[in-house]
């Protein structure tokens, strides 16, 4: 493929990129709010958004091998047009004020997420050698314009039609049939043809059980887990300490952001200082959003402590997906990238099912008060994979 298009390739993924996660910041800004008016009991409010992840986690293994058979551009649309469906069906739940409807449309969206989870594959699977890394970092890249988009879009529907919100999913649809056209224009690879002969590599549980995959997991794990539950909360919370609904959004914007925008330089950073230390830095930040959280609950604690749990994740994110691409072969990725995608949102989904609950009975400090030991715990899995792995290379070195 001619470097011209190839570029155009991959742009053309990167603003799939943007409107997916459009569609998945705006379920993030006022799922819980529209749960919150329809549920009959205070902790079901991050229902919706708990559905979303499930979608995803239920989805991602299926999405991967059908893709595999059929082709990365079938499955795009396809998984457009999940979303779209998703869109009017949570539309039609908060009209019809159906909790289990409108968590079915989200759990829809989440299908949607779980095949443009494979976005940034597809860019590699296009590029050259040489431009593999970048193009991956420009399709990730796509999430600061969803930064901006979502929650302003989220938001604006809330107001255009009764019940609140309604038309926010709507928008949803619209943005996630709009993704469906522009992937109808993606060339990608055919798939491979199917080979009778036996798979090589080690085995799943040779591969699942190295220290290394098992701390990139952990770490990745981690950071997601830690950043969905506080990021679900957090328009509920602000909502609770009467901030205006333009104010929670501006925050998830600031919070989204911080999430992706570090993303054009994280790989640098992590080639210069190493991935241990790069994971190492986003905990500390996550020790710095529980801080901010602490001080208060004006905008500004809100504010600055979603940066930083936006940039912490980034790190630990990256930093272990990088980790993770060092402990498994060409033969063996397909079940080491489907296990740890897999085990990320199931901690996903618990931590955005469980916001809720937290939330009520907790309050908004005392939530991430609780987050203080799983990231004492993380640091500590870290430092000791670290030593460990010190006195190996030296004791490589020696003999």
């Amino acid at each position: 493929m001619a470097a011209a298009t190839v570029k155009g390739q991959v742009f053309l993924l990167a603003t799939a990129q943007a409107l997916f996660q459009t569609a998945s910041v705006m379920v993030m800004t006022i799922g819980g709010l529209a749960g919150g008016q329809i549920a009959s009991r205070p902790e079901l409010a991050t229902m919706p958004v708990a559905a979303m992840f499930l979608g995803t986690a239920i989805t991602m293994l299926p999405a991967s091998l059908w893709m595999a058979r059929i082709g990365r551009k079938t499955g795009f649309i396809a998984g457009a047009l999940l979303g779209t469906s998703g869109g009017l069906l949570a539309a039609f739940g908060l009209w019809q004020s159906s909790l289990l409807l409108l968590s079915l449309g989200t759990f829809l969206v989440g299908s949607y997420q779980a095949f443009a989870q494979f976005y940034r594959f597809a860019a590699g699977e296009i590029a050259d050698d040489a431009y593999r890394s970048r193009a991956i970092s420009l399709v990730l890249g796509g999430g600061v314009v969803a930064a901006l988009a979502g929650p302003l879009l989220a938001q604006a529907g809330g107001k255009l039609m009764v019940p609140p919100y309604m038309a926010s999913f709507l928008l949803l649809a619209l943005v996630s049939l709009i993704a469906a056209g522009i992937l109808s224009r993606l060339h990608s690879p055919a798939p491979s043809a199917p080979t009778t002969t036996v798979q090589s590599g080690r085995t799943w549980r040779e591969i699942v059980t190295q220290p290394a995959y098992l701390v990139a997991l952990f770490a990745a794990a981690t950071g997601y887990g830690i950043m969905i539950l506080a990021m679900t909360a957090t328009p509920i919370a602000m909502g609770h300490h009467q901030h205006e609904p333009s104010a929670s959004t501006m925050v998830i914007q600031l919070h989204v952001l911080g999430m992706f925008l570090p993303s054009f330089f994280t790989g640098s950073l992590i080639a210069r200082f190493g991935v241990m230390r790069i994971m190492m830095t986003g905990l500390a930040l996550f020790g710095a959003h529980v801080t901010l959280a602490l001080t208060g609950t004006g905008f500004v604690s809100f504010a600055s402590a979603l940066i930083m749990l936006g940039i912490g994740w980034n790190f630990l994110y990256i930093g272990g997906t990088t980790l993770l691409t060092t402990t498994y072969t060409s033969s063996e990725k397909g079940r080491a990238q489907a296990t740890n995608d897999l085990t990320i949102f199931i901690v996903g989904l618990t931590c955005s099912f469980s916001a809720g609950g937290l939330l009520q009975y907790f309050g908004w400090q005392t939530l991430n008060m609780l987050l203080i030991p799983w990231i004492i715990i993380a640091v500590f899995v870290l430092l000791r994979f670290s030593v460990r792995h010190k006195r190996t290379v030296s004791s490589h070195r020696i003999g």
